[in-house]
């Protein structure tokens, strides 16, 4: 029944409006208003130009720089609807307001559209954008029109029972928009809760990470139960969805689950946080960001790896950066047995403490380690702060370091030395030993 109310009532508005069109003043207002909308268009083309360019000159408010743009690629309407308004009060300070209902409709209908298009393009989501943008406009069209309580109740019409629930395409409809707006207002909150977070200097990394990160989820949650409860849904009556999404989240989205549980877990343990340099499986970098899902790892050669959260928690990590930034770092090497042990420490640790990223607060140390075969082999130990600049590049600017040092002061680095012991026999009659010390490089020698 009350579908055919709703149908009855939409015919009986469209034949009002057929015998409205056969009037002569419907066709005049129709020419006046395709008129003013070519002129409006031509007008844009000189106008935008000239406000593009004081657009630019602001600087430093990337909100208002925003909507003023939207607004400049809406010239053609803006100049449009400027020039509805000026007609309409011209017609009808010269004939009655009977005589102008459609300028009236299309003033009305041409702001409507202009506030829709302005409003979407605060949302960076193109597709979001434009869908919410014509839903508006089609909303206020109804409104305009005087038919939004008929099409209210023509979707109301149609209608399925689901048990108590009585699910109406109107429903869905007002579910759908406020669930949108909600939980697009809840985002952009948990942005700004989240980018305040992360500026105070009170709270530590790991810590204005988890905030956020909750923060953005509660407000979302939060925001889709307000909207759902807002059209009149009972949430008791998705118990049984939620219980077969529970299933579904056991079974099959155990990584992701277990991965967004393992995030949570590196957040509230504190074991690595933004800033620290890891090492694990190979990879060696600075965390750049820590995600729901994964951490983002930036190596010294430019790669950004993405690695699950859960690895964090089930490999073995070595955070070189956990307690503090100090990372102690050693070069082994030789010098000849004439060099004298005790000058060679003084040299290495002068030669050390010359390099600009070692610590000069940690004096380094240098210790002889053995005799060697061939050179007396010493370690030098030494400290750096930054270890997420790399640590290979300051071992190789310790080591030249090194060199020159030895080098300016008569201190050799020997080749290893190698015992060659060669056999054969002459002519079948007997063997011939030969025996030589000599001092080569490490290599293999045919005979």
């Amino acid at each position: 029944m009350d579908f055919r109310d709703a149908i009855d009532r939409s015919l009986a508005w469209a034949g009002g409006w057929f015998d409205y069109a056969a009037t002569p003043w419907f066709v005049y207002q129709a020419a006046i208003i395709a008129s003013l909308f070519l002129g409006a268009k031509l007008a844009a083309l000189r106008v935008e130009p000239l406000m593009e360019n004081q657009a630019r000159q602001i600087k430093g408010q990337p909100g208002l720089l925003r909507i003023v743009i939207a607004l400049l690629r809406r010239t053609d309407w803006i100049l449009f609807t400027m020039f509805l308004f000026a007609a309409l009060n011209l017609l009808r300070a010269i004939t009655s307001p009977s005589r102008t209902h459609l300028l009236l409709v299309a003033l009305l209908l041409s702001l409507a559209w202009l506030f829709a298009a302005v409003l979407s393009r605060i949302i960076r989501n193109r597709l979001v954008a434009r869908t919410l943008g014509w839903l508006a406009w089609i909303y206020a069209a109804l409104v305009i029109l005087g038919i939004g309580d008929e099409a209210a109740a023509f979707l109301d019409s149609l209608a399925i029972p689901l048990g108590t629930v009585r699910l109406s395409a109107l429903m869905v409809l007002k579910a759908a928009l406020l669930l949108i707006a909600a939980v697009w207002l809840a985002v952009v909150a948990g942005n700004y809760i989240d980018e305040r977070v992360r500026i105070s200097e009170e709270l530590t990394p790991s810590i204005r990470v988890l905030v956020g990160k909750v923060a953005k989820i509660g407000l979302v949650l939060v925001a889709g139960a307000v909207a759902l409860s807002a059209v009149g849904l009972d949430l008791t009556a998705l118990t049984v969805f939620s219980g077969a999404v529970g299933v579904g989240l056991a079974f099959g989205l155990q990584k992701v689950v277990s991965n967004f549980v393992s995030g949570v877990i590196i957040l509230l343990d504190k074991s690595i946080k933004p800033g620290d340099t890891i090492s694990l499986e190979g990879t060696f970098g600075w965390i750049r960001e820590l995600r729901a899902r994964f951490v983002s790892v930036v190596t010294r050669d430019g790669r950004e790896f993405l690695i699950p959260n859960e690895d964090f928690i089930t490999q073995r990590v070595i955070n070189w950066s956990f307690s503090d930034n100090l990372v102690r770092l050693d070069v082994n090497f030789g010098v000849s047995y004439d060099a004298d042990p005790h000058k060679v420490s003084e040299l290495a640790i002068e030669a050390a403490i010359n390099v600009g990223r070692v610590e000069a607060d940690r004096r380094p140390v240098c210790w002889l380690t053995g005799f060697g075969d061939s050179s007396l082999n010493f370690v030098l130990r030494f400290w750096i702060r930054d270890p997420q600049q790399g640590l290979t590049n300051v071992r190789g600017k310790v080591l030249l370091a090194l060199w020159d040092t030895f080098k300016a002061n008569g201190i050799s680095i020997p080749y290893p030395h190698r015992e060659i012991i060669m056999r054969g026999n002459v002519g079948g009659s007997g063997e011939r030993w030969a025996r030589a010390d000599q001092e080569l490089p490490d290599t293999k020698k045919a005979i």
